[in-house]
């Protein structure tokens, strides 16, 4: 069992962060903000596929300003992605959203930090300072030290700004699209504070190669206990973060929502279209919220028996297959079949 690291707990909207509270998924939305309509639409994709808390580009004060239509369509905890710009931060605030991410050291003078700092302790709204390889300060940016040590040199300057302003509610990222730079960093940071950690690789890439990357340094890192939420970056349809984010907590046993799906490698026993049909099956159990671990094996020599531990899962034969459940063979149905039969026993009893 995966001891996790001991963190300060934050709250965005109904979303506790960090202490005992679980692994929360977030994602990014890649519409315009202020298309309210494609952007609400977008948030209830991602909701619909358990995404928990959603963040926003806020590029303008026409995006600030749609964040108090969008707040009253939507139900998930809203993140407003700001850079710069002070008053954008204001106006986020002032129109209801749940949390920020800006870095205060790049919003401008003193008493603008401030400005921010005050209205977002008055409202109860926290701050990720989000750390990003390619967009260091130049100072620290030219020091002759390791990637990792700049990144967290960077996050520490701004954690020391909000808490000059007596500010606490913080959130911290470090994301790199280097793989071992980000572990390093995560691994740096998690020994100087105890504040909440938000991991992701940054511009980790297309779906396939993306996961890769992902899954490589955020599987690291939540196995070393670090981590209190995490997005996995993709260039991607921005669902496909969410499935991935529980896909990987799942992997680690870290969070039980959704299914466990379970499939062979293929090989010269199989009898069937197997790949076909666990993509099929795969497909058809997204957006199944309960969590059952289902399998799809090809051949009944090993099915039944290496996937016992499964709770519905079929088996291919010879142009058909087995439906089976808890290792126990139920039915032997054609192989056009197995879908539908195993769907109809899932729905059936879940």
């Amino acid at each position: 069992m995966i001891k996790r690291r001991v963190s300060k707990q934050i709250q965005i909207g109904n979303v506790k962060i960090g202490g005992d509270a679980p692994i929360s998924v977030q994602s990014m939305c890649n519409t315009d903000t202020r298309d309210v309509e494609k952007t609400v639409s977008q948030i209830k994709e991602l909701t619909d596929a358990g995404c928990e808390l959603v963040r926003l580009a806020v590029l303008n004060k026409d995006a600030a300003a749609a964040i108090k239509e969008i707040k009253k369509r939507v139900e998930v905890p809203l993140i407003a992605d700001i850079h710069f710009d002070y008053r954008l931060a204001i106006q986020c605030i002032e129109n209801g959203i749940d949390a920020l991410r800006l870095n205060p050291g790049n919003i401008g003078r003193d008493e603008n930090v401030k400005k921010v700092v005050d209205l977002a302790k008055t409202n109860n709204v926290p701050i990720r300072i989000g750390i990003n390889a390619g967009s260091l300060e130049k100072n620290i940016a030219a020091l002759d030290i390791p990637l990792s040590e700049k990144m967290v040199m960077s996050a520490l300057h701004h954690v020391k700004i909000l808490e000059d302003n007596d500010f606490d509610k913080i959130k911290i990222s470090l994301k790199s699209s280097s793989v071992p730079d980000t572990i390093d960093a995560y691994r740096l940071m998690a020994k100087k504070v105890d504040y909440p950690l938000h991991l992701g690789v940054t511009e980790a890439g297309t779906l396939k190669g993306g996961l890769v990357k992902s899954s490589v340094g955020l599987g690291t890192l939540l196995a070393e206990g670090i981590g209190d939420t995490i997005r996995v970056s993709l260039t991607e349809n921005p669902v496909e973060e969410v499935y991935a984010g529980f896909s990987i907590l799942k992997a680690l046993d870290l969070r039980k929502k959704g299914i466990n799906f379970v499939s062979c490698p293929t090989c010269g026993r199989c009898q069937i279209d197997l790949i076909g049909l666990a993509k099929r099956v795969e497909n058809a159990l997204k957006d199944i919220d309960k969590p059952l671990t289902v399998a799809v094996m090809g051949c009944p020599v090993n099915g039944p028996g290496e996937a016992k531990h499964a709770d519905y899962g079929v088996a291919g034969a010879i142009k058909e297959g087995y439906i089976f459940k808890k290792g126990e063979i139920i039915k032997k149905v054609p192989e056009e079949n197995l879908l539908s039969e195993l769907m109809d026993m899932i729905l059936k009893e879940n």
